[in-house]
């Protein structure tokens, strides 16, 4: 078993990236795969990527579903999406709703 500590570090090196990918709001299982097959760049990368949650959002005039601003088609209704003049704060920036 000369390979096992290879696979653990690719492992666990994979598993780190998924979680700084999935709290960045990206999939976990595509950063996974990445941090295992490239471990240490694979964790790098993971940091360095930008985070979903903080792009800013807007409106499609057509059926209302609110998409991210780089985002050319509505993913819904397919309909052209033009650069809107005032863009929808992220979600990060968002006040939280209170529950009581």
């Amino acid at each position: 078993m000369a390979g096992g500590g290879y696979v653990v570090i690719a492992l666990s090196f994979g598993l780190s990236a998924a979680i700084v990918g999935r709290i960045k709001g990206s999939s976990f299982f595509i950063w996974f795969v990445i941090g295992a097959v490239v471990p240490v760049i694979g964790l790098l990368a993971a940091i360095a990527f930008r985070s979903e949650r903080d792009e800013p959002r807007r409106e499609c005039p057509t059926c209302g579903r609110v998409c991210k601003l780089h985002d050319a088609v509505c993913v819904r209704c397919g309909t052209d999406l033009e650069f809107p003049d005032a863009a929808i704060t992220p979600e990060n920036s968002a006040p939280a709703a209170r529950q009581g």
